[in-house]
């Protein structure tokens, strides 16, 4: 174990013998680090936090803390719990959880640039990320593959579905389904995430047919019910149920469409 000499280690700490821990950094009491991390300097990682394998840490982040709830007690801590692989670059604050029995959850394979924020009792899943500054209200859902530019705003218990990208300096106050492109001051539909699509793997016909859903979608003058039945009655693929399954499950609604690029 590589551990400086300037580093707080507290009792009660759990650290696998391969982690390096960089100068005047703290692991408090109860936190789980696994294989291969590395804790650059004068980071902290709080005592509810359980991180997996290959996680790094850089300078001054704090990674676990305390909720930002006013009404927050530490009887009431529920854990953070990180997977594999992520990257939490400078002054990156993560939340443990607070409401939720499983915490605040986050994947494998996640960026988090500097200065971005997760509140408590969110859920991140795998390969997002997160630019500078980007902010996550507490209980927000991320899919996987999501792009969230610098400055970006999540208002509490907005949901973004998976491949989605938001554009700089917006406010997201409702739902962004999956594939999209949000922009504006107020995140609005603005079209799919052709860029991201295309880096996956998403052929020219896949890219067609979710097109297509969110024409319908986004259509005026129907209703919720009468798009997704539409969907549905045209035998759609498992990408297209992924958009029906994410609208059925949203409780904020969903962004409006703006301009389309």
């Amino acid at each position: 174990m590589n551990i400086h000499p300037t580093a707080i280690i507290e009792a009660g700490a759990a650290l696998h013998p391969s982690v390096k821990v960089g100068p005047y950094s703290i692991i408090e009491s109860g936190a789980v680090i696994g294989e291969g991390c590395v804790i650059d300097s004068n980071a902290r990682v709080y005592g509810p936090t359980r991180m997996g394998r290959n996680n790094r840490i850089c300078h001054g982040a704090t990674i676990g803390s305390e909720p930002q709830d006013l009404g927050y007690s530490r009887d009431r801590a529920k854990p953070l719990t990180i997977g594999d692989n992520n990257h939490f670059k400078e002054g990156v604050n993560i939340s443990h959880g607070i409401k939720e029995a499983q915490g605040t959850v986050i994947g494998d394979n996640n960026y988090f640039m500097a200065f971005s924020h997760v509140g408590h009792d969110c859920r991140v899943g795998d390969h997002n990320i997160l630019a500078n500054a980007a902010t996550l209200g507490g209980h927000v859902e991320m899919e996987h593959h999501i792009f969230l530019s610098g400055h970006v705003a999540v208002h509490q218990f907005c949901r973004i579905g998976a491949y989605a990208m938001v554009s700089g300096v917006c406010g997201v106050a409702q739902d962004i389904p999956p594939f999209a492109l949000a922009s504006g001051s107020r995140a609005r539909f603005s079209g799919l995430n052709l860029v991201g699509l295309r880096r996956n793997g998403f052929g020219q016909g896949r890219r067609t047919a979710i097109k297509e859903a969110y024409r319908i979608l986004y259509s005026a003058g129907q209703k919720r019910d009468s798009e997704l039945q539409q969907l549905l009655d045209q035998t759609p693929s498992a990408d297209i149920h992924h958009i029906i399954e994410f609208l059925r499950a949203s409780k904020r609604g969903l962004i409006s469409k703006g301009k389309e690029r």
